[in-house]
């Protein structure tokens, strides 16, 4: 049977770790780090998430604040939102709810908000930095992903890791964070990766996953990593995340990519849907806030 690696648990570990780091830095005359998200419309999954971050916030000790839009906000009315709070020496970190409405353009959305205070990673900048092997502000969910692999000491250097998706929010940033130099900014993880895709045929998929000591899966397709696919001793990362109906209880649960209860059989490590990379995701959002915090009053400071 895999080692389950409880996601919940290392994020709340995180989170301990993340007072203590505020505790001591409002102890030095600092003001408490502060995080302003934008949520656009009515989407009960959208406001869940953004209520999770605030909860979280609450928890580690940062002051935060959800501004709530209708769905008919103009791009520009968003555009000059955004850059107010850019140009707010109050506000840390901005965090834009995605997806936003059709109307408006979802990359220059990301592009708008600052470097220095893109927590989610997702300005065109900070993802060129990363690609770089630069210090940066990393997308939340690979910084998660990549945490999560190095605390439940699964060894990188040197390793074979098929990452299966190839979003530019979490499939790309994942596999530039296993594959780059581990003496680099990002402290990556120096494996030898493949990227694997929706266009990559099925038979050829299932070989380049039997061959990895390593799998993170991100593609939102229930089922699609089975045992077959997995060599013994494997890792097993699952990003995946679909709300399915249980035709045994006829309520909705949610499942990831992987075959979880066949997998774990024989993989060596797994994460769990949910439970897994989820918690980690928001603990990495903390993280990002507190780092933007600490840069922004350094960069103040300086003359």
């Amino acid at each position: 049977m895999a080692k389950l690696i409880d996601g919940k648990q290392i994020a709340c570990e995180i989170r301990e770790e993340l007072r203590i780091k505020i505790e001591k830095w409002k102890a030095q005359g600092n003001r408490a780090p502060q995080l302003t998200a934008i949520l656009i419309g009515e989407d009960p999954a959208s406001a869940t998430y953004v209520s999770n971050k605030m909860k979280a916030a609450a928890d580690v000790g940062i002051d935060s604040k959800t501004e709530r839009y209708n769905t008919d906000i103009t791009e520009q009315e968003l555009l000059d939102r955004i850059n107010q709070l850019n140009n707010d020496d109050a506000v840390d970190g901005i965090l834009i709810q995605l997806p936003v409405p059709g109307h408006i353009d979802e990359r220059k959305i990301c592009n708008s908000v600052s470097c220095d205070k893109d927590v989610d990673g997702f300005n065109e900048r900070n993802i060129g930095r990363l690609c770089l092997d630069m210090n940066t502000l990393i997308p939340c969910t690979p910084l998660g992903v990549q945490e999560l692999i190095k605390r439940a000491g699964i060894e990188t250097f040197g390793k074979n890791a098929v990452v299966v998706g190839r979003s530019k929010n979490v499939g790309m940033p994942i596999a530039m964070l296993l594959h780059a130099d581990g003496r680099n900014d990002t402290c990556a993880m120096d494996a030898t990766v493949t990227i694997c895709h929706r266009f990559t045929p099925p038979e050829e998929l299932a070989r380049f996953c039997r061959m990895a000591d390593i799998i993170v899966t991100a593609t939102g397709v229930p089922g699609l990593i089975t045992a077959n696919m997995v060599k013994e001793g494997a890792a097993v990362i699952d990003v995946g995340i679909t709300r399915v109906i249980d035709p045994s209880t006829g309520k909705t649960k949610l499942v990831g990519d992987v075959d979880f209860d066949e997998v774990r059989k024989l993989a060596g490590h797994i994460t769990p849907v949910p439970g897994g990379v989820g918690p980690m995701t928001v603990a990495m959002l903390m993280k990002n806030t507190i780092i933007a915090a600490k840069n922004l009053a350094k960069k103040r400071n300086t003359p």
